[in-house]
């Protein structure tokens, strides 16, 4: 049974009960901060208690281990779209304990895809396309070596100011304690 009807419910009273007010903000993050963050479900109403923060208070983008994999990818295009259209004026990395990116088994995901009727040749024509698996699907040995990925590329990245800051830091996912990484990480 899908989802969809009993999320649409919801909504729809939701919506009625003008429970939505509570919420109410523009699109500038109050906090003049970006989170780059995991897409961990134990993350998702933690942090921004953790950190602080309400809505509207910081742009958050979330992916699989807060590990920017591209310079040109989607999850780097939206801190320079938060740092240069929205305002934010510094950058935090958020990765956490036990995080799921932690040693990804490569080959374990093909085998997953294959399983799931993905047919074998569209992964080999990949590969050909210059698409590598191991690097598209690319984990970390630790936490703190993906935070420390990101907060590099990000610093590194040619269209990224050199005076904004980066900061790193590790979540415990469980209590929401932070331990730093780093603070105004500069090469």
């Amino acid at each position: 049974m899908s989802i969809i009807p009993s999320l649409l419910a919801f909504n729809k009273t939701f919506v009625e009960e003008k429970q939505y007010e509570a919420y109410l903000t523009d699109k500038f993050p109050d906090k003049k901060v970006a989170v780059l963050t995991c897409m961990d479900t134990r993350l998702v109403e933690l942090i921004v208690k953790a950190l602080g923060f309400k809505n509207g208070d910081a742009k958050f983008i979330k992916n699989a281990g807060a590990i920017l994999t591209q310079p040109f990818g989607s999850a780097m295009r939206s801190i320079l779209v938060a740092v240069y259209e929205l305002g934010a004026r510094e950058v935090l990395v958020v990765g956490h304990h036990g995080c799921g990116m932690t040693n990804l088994d490569t080959q374990g995901m093909i085998n997953k895809f294959t399983e799931h009727g993905i047919d074998p040749l569209a992964i080999e024509t990949l590969e050909n396309a210059g698409i590598r698996m191991d690097r598209f699907l690319r984990g970390f040995e630790s936490s703190e070596e993906g935070v420390m990925h990101s907060v590099k590329m990000i610093r590194k990245h040619p269209l990224f100011p050199k005076d904004i800051p980066v900061h790193g830091f590790i979540m415990d996912p469980v209590t929401g304690a932070l331990e730093v990484l780093v603070v105004d990480y500069r090469e």
